[in-house]
């Protein structure tokens, strides 16, 4: 399992109020590996944001179905740096269409 798998897994986890995955929209800052450990930075939108336990909870559930050996994962909620709509991909802006 590599940092790259885990994003792709985490594409399955949509934002339910913007729509889009929680990787494209520049969600996730951090995911770190270790023997037998998930480590995941995540940010919300807003600190006014409601649905950061709903989210969490749709990430454990998509990594531990799509690793069953993924052993222990820790999902770290951090507000610093403040997430930015520059922080989207070009997938993200263009799904919303903030096209240039």
């Amino acid at each position: 399992m590599t940092e790259e798998q885990i994003r792709d897994a985490l594409k399955a986890v949509v934002d339910p109020e913007i729509g889009v995955n929680i990787v494209d929209l520049g969600l996730i800052y951090k995911v770190a590996l270790n023997p037998g450990k998930v480590y995941i930075q995540l940010t919300m939108t807003s600190p006014a944001c409601p649905l950061h336990n709903l989210i969490s909870r749709d990430m454990e559930k998509v990594l531990h179905q799509t690793f069953p050996d993924l052993g222990s994962l820790t999902i770290e909620l951090v507000w610093e740096p403040l997430w930015s709509p520059e922080m989207m991909s070009e997938t993200a802006k263009n799904q919303l269409g903030w096209t240039k």
